[in-house]
């Protein structure tokens, strides 16, 4: 395996289904399901040839978690790593018109259900996660879950783990790290939203690096927010400065983005949301140099508040 671009996986959301929350930044033209389809092949083959070998997926993805299984059902390679989550359905059909995208579920019923697709998988799933788990939907008390988990961990040799968003993600990673199955701590691995503007993971990263715990990295691009557009008046000052730091380095701005996760957190993966092969190429140039103490320092004082974070994030449409 080239190790070269082992810092980096490859989310598979923006290539599972045709909108995500986002800044769109590209015209949205008509394509077919199959197109898509075979769009989104090309996309992990590309990633894998060019030395990606992590990926993360989720039934809620649409189609990524199926393509997942397929595209990894040719390879015969060992070094490939799979991680998926539950908790999510998937409800839009590939409507761009859809009202409502997805369906959250943290029930036995459903970590049952969506267990008997993912484990498909096997043996390059090596992360199963609760997906977006939070306060509200209970799971992190729901002992009948966290036995269910426990007990894949056990069978399959599985690294378990939640993903969080939202403004008290740190309070959600506090209380996971307390979840004990008979003795045992249940969570191995956090992704968790971490970016120019919402730095808080910082303030317990020190803690979840003592109990050994991974740490993947989502949404390293605040959904296109870190890419300058006009939407964000406030942001200019951040959008001149990381121009500055991308002309200096010859790369664009994503992978200034992504440098700044990987050198303030030294994280397990930081996920990489590409759509296609030229995205890939941009984010896989994160990993051609390293950013100085002055420059991180500089990048590190355009941090918001999480609530303010989260609150604008809300405001981000489908596309």
């Amino acid at each position: 395996m080239d190790n070269t671009y082992s810092s980096i996986g490859l989310g598979t959301a923006a290539i599972g289904r045709p909108q995500y929350i986002n800044i769109r930044r590209e015209e949205n033209t008509p394509i077919t399901l199959e197109d898509f389809r075979k769009k989104s092949w090309q996309t992990l083959e590309y990633a894998y040839q060019h030395g990606i070998r992590y990926f993360d997926t989720a039934p809620g993805y649409g189609l990524a978690e199926e393509l997942l299984i397929d595209w990894v059902s040719s390879k015969n390679d060992s070094t490939i790593e799979i991680a998926t989550k539950w908790g999510y359905t998937y409800t839009a059909n590939f409507d761009p018109k859809a009202t409502q995208h997805e369906i959250k579920e943290h029930s036995i019923s459903k970590l049952n259900e969506q267990w008997q697709q993912s484990k498909k998988i096997l043996p390059y799933l090596k992360m199963y996660q609760i997906h977006s788990a939070t306060f509200e939907s209970g799971v992190l008390e729901n002992e009948v879950v966290l036995k269910r988990l426990a007990q894949l961990k056990s069978k399959h040799n599985l690294m378990i783990g939640v993903t969080t968003s939202g403004a008290n993600q740190l309070e959600v990673i506090q209380k996971a790290l307390e979840v004990e199955v008979e003795g045992h701590s249940l969570f191995d691995a956090f992704q968790i939203t971490y970016n120019i503007l919402d730095q808080s993971l910082l303030n317990i990263i020190k803690t979840i690096h003592t109990k050994n715990k991974k740490i993947v990295i989502k949404e390293a691009l605040a959904n296109g927010r870190l890419l300058p557009n006009n939407s964000y008046p406030n942001y200019q000052k951040l959008y001149i400065f990381l121009q500055e730091l991308a002309d200096k380095y010859q790369v664009g701005i994503d992978a200034i983005a992504l440098r700044f996760c990987i050198d303030t957190v030294d994280p397990y993966k930081v996920l990489s949301g590409a759509s296609n092969q030229s995205h890939v190429n941009d984010n896989l140039k994160s990993t051609t140099f390293v950013l100085d103490s002055k420059e991180i320092e500089g990048l590190r004082s355009f941090k918001s508040q999480p609530i303010q974070y989260w609150s604008e994030r809300k405001k981000l449409s489908w596309n």
